[in-house]
Formats: C-alpha cells, sequence, structure tokens
C-alpha cells in the first residue's frame, strides 16, 4: 500500500463511523500529516475480524499484516475492532474495508478516507518591468485539496477589492497607476491562505512637476528647484539661456537627487539674473521647463512655463526627434502690481509666446513697469 509523506499540519477532530454494525461508517475527513482513526463497531457474534486498504490486508484480529509502520492497531475488544494510519499522506486517500466473520456469513462494513491538503503556490510570474503602455500577463499557479481558489489583487491605497478570481491576471495597456506589487492568494479553507507577491515595475518618460522662477536680492543665496517624476530615474542637466551649466562652476552648485534638481547660487550677482532651463531625460524621452532668477521689485512677477516633451523608442527616431525638439521651452509673463489699496493687474504679454533668449529683455521690461 503506498502511503507517503509530506509534511506535518496541526491536529484536527477526526470524524469516524461509530454506527451499529453492519451499518456502513461516516466517511472520515483528516488533514495532511494528522492521523486518521478507523473504527468498525462488532459484537459477540463476531468470530473474526480484519480490516482492509482495497484488497490489501492490513489487520487480522491482532495480527499485522502490512509493513507500514504509521499503521497500528487502536482497538480489539467485544464491542470495537479499531487501527490507526499516522502521518496521513494523500497516497492514504481511498476506500477501507472493515471485514467480519460470524457463524452464519461474512459482513463487511466500508469506510472512504478523505485526505485534505493546505494550498502551495507552486508557480508564479516573476518580477517583471514594462513601458507604459505595454500589456502585461500574470501568472499564479496552486495545488492542494480541496482545489484552490485564486485571486489576485494590487497592493495599492487606490486599490480596492480583487481584480481577478483566475489563476491568471492581463493587464492592457498599463499605466504608471498600475505599477506596485500584485498579491496571489491561493485558499481551500484547510489552513489559512497562502499569498507571494510580484512586482511590476512602469517605465516612462520624465515629467516635471515642479520649476518656479525666484526673486533674490544681490548678495543673497538664491535656489532654484527642479522636480520631476519618471522611471527610472531622470538625469538633470541645467542651462542658462543655451549654455550648459557644468559642476562645480564658481558661486554655482548643481545637486542631483532621484526625483530633483537643486540649482544653488552662493552670492547672487547681477551677472545671475536670466533664463535658466532644466532638462530632465532617462532613455524614454526628455521634457524641460525653464524659470527666472530675477531681482524682486515692488510688484510680484509670476512666470508660467509651457514645457515641451520629446519621446522616442529607438536610436534612430530617438535622433530624429531630437533634432525637431527645442530644448527650451515657450513662456508666459505676468505681472502684477501691488498698490497701498490692493491688488491690480498689468499683462505685459497675455497669452503671448515669449522665447527663451528674450526672457531677460521681458524681465528687465517688467522691473521697470514696476518701479
Amino acid at each position: 500500500m503506498p502511503l507517503g509523506r509530506e509534511g506535518l499540519r496541526p491536529r484536527v477532530p477526526v470524524r469516524s463511523g461509530d454506527a451499529t454494525f453492519p451499518k456502513a461508517m461516516d466517511n472520515v475527513t483528516v488533514r495532511q500529516g494528522e492521523s486518521a482513526t478507523l473504527r468498525c463497531s462488532v459484537d459477540n457474534r463476531v468470530t473474526r475480524v480484519a480490516w482492509l486498504n482495497r484488497s490489501s490486508i492490513l489487520y487480522a484480529g491482532n495480527d499485522k499484516w502490512c509493513l507500514d509502520p504509521r499503521v497500528v492497531l487502536l482497538a480489539n475488544t467485544k464491542t470495537q475492532y479499531s487501527i490507526q494510519i499516522q502521518d496521513v499522506d494523500v497516497y492514504d486517500e481511498g476506500p477501507y474495508t472493515c471485514s467480519v466473520q460470524t457463524d452464519n456469513h461474512p459482513k463487511t462494513s466500508r469506510v472512504h478516507l478523505i485526505v485534505q491538503v493546505s494550498p502551495k503556490i507552486i508557480e508564479i510570474s516573476p518580477d517583471i518591468s514594462i513601458n507604459e503602455g505595454g500589456n502585461v500577463s500574470l501568472t499564479c499557479l496552486a495545488t492542494g485539496r480541496p482545489d484552490p481558489t485564486i485571486t489576485w489583487r494590487h497592493i495599492s491605497p487606490k486599490a480596492v477589492g480583487f481584480i481577478s478570481e483566475d489563476e491568471y491576471l492581463e493587464i492592457t495597456g498599463i499605466t504608471r497607476e498600475q505599477s506596485g506589487e500584485y498579491e496571489c492568494s491561493a485558499s481551500n479553507d484547510v489552513s489559512a491562505p497562502v499569498v507571494q507577491r510580484v512586482k511590476v515595475t512602469v517605465n516612462y518618460p520624465p515629467y516635471i512637476s515642479d520649476a518656479k522662477s525666484t526673486g533674490v536680492p544681490v548678495g543673497q543665496k538664491g535656489i532654484l528647484l527642479c522636480e520631476a517624476s519618471a522611471v527610472p530615474s531622470a538625469d538633470f542637466q541645467w542651462y542658462k539661456d543655451d549654455k550648459r551649466l557644468a559642476e562645480g562652476q564658481k558661486g554655482l552648485k548643481v545637486e542631483n537627487k532621484p526625483f530633483f534638481s537643486r540649482l544653488t547660487f552662493f552670492n547672487v550677482s547681477e551677472q545671475d539674473y536670466g533664463n535658466y532651463t532644466c532638462v530632465a531625460s532617462n532613455q524614454l524621452g526628455n521634457t524641460n521647463a525653464s524659470m527666472i532668477l530675477y531681482e524682486p521689485a515692488r510688484g510680484v512677477v509670476a512666470v508660467t512655463t509651457m514645457a515641451s516633451e520629446c519621446k522616442w523608442k529607438g536610436e534612430e527616431e530617438e535622433k530624429k526627434k531630437k533634432k525637431k525638439c527645442s530644448p527650451f521651452p515657450k513662456i508666459i509673463i505676468r505681472i502684477e502690481r501691488v498698490r497701498d489699496q490692493g491688488v491690480s493687474s498689468a499683462k505685459v504679454a497675455d497669452k503671448e509666446e515669449v522665447k527663451e533668449r528674450e526672457a531677460a529683455r521681458w524681465m528687465h521690461l517688467c522691473n521697470n513697469l514696476l518701479t
């Protein structure tokens, strides 16, 4: 009789048949790794008794016929004949027969042993990285008795409930908001569900979320900040007009982090005033935004940038699009003049696009108007 082993499980109650012989016993349900007790009710009419698994004799009276050490005799009395199978495995599942010989004729009672197995995930997709807009297919396979139910859910603050109740999860046209961990859960009520996670990384070109102009008096410390979201993280470059600013340039410090770049002026001079462009790029594309370092006046100058953005996929396409994509955006300048009685607005360039290299001239004009 094939009786294997696959590990122990916490002890659970075993249902067994105690009905008066020769009525058939109830089925016995037990978890893998536990012990199953098979009981047979007898009376004083019985002269011989035995337990069989299919056609193999396990015990006949007090004599053990099988070689499996896990099968033991529990009771052989005038009212009960019971055996126990220890450390039950799935191969023990099946019919067991209690055979009784009386003075008149033999009688039998049959019980079916059912072995439950906790769920186990045997295959799951590895972590993946994909560009935004691509399609994702995740797989999660599990075993158990009864067959486990498999569900997928997105581990995200915005995710609500399960997103799939199947072994396979398909995502068409994935977005950056759908990146993160996806959890596969397998459950069959035999034990606690088992879970495993897959990390999905969605790559996308940089997007500049914050780039503000700053007014700083001469002789003071000034900072221009450029924040960008991108996967992989963006590389940053700074330009003044059309000239790239080098790291370590006198009086300047460029500090690049995964999601922002900071340009610091330690001692602002007249020559530092003007237009600065932050360019954020990764292998999927680039974007840029312009901001102005200006000398504060009695009014407030608000500069709204119109960032340009370039995206590409292959090297040849990248070269072509780089020629078409200007590294410097257009800007719109709006002026608000502060008066003692309140605030009024003087629109110098309402909805008029101004080239970057002309921004310094507009800035000078704005300051003259506000003085």
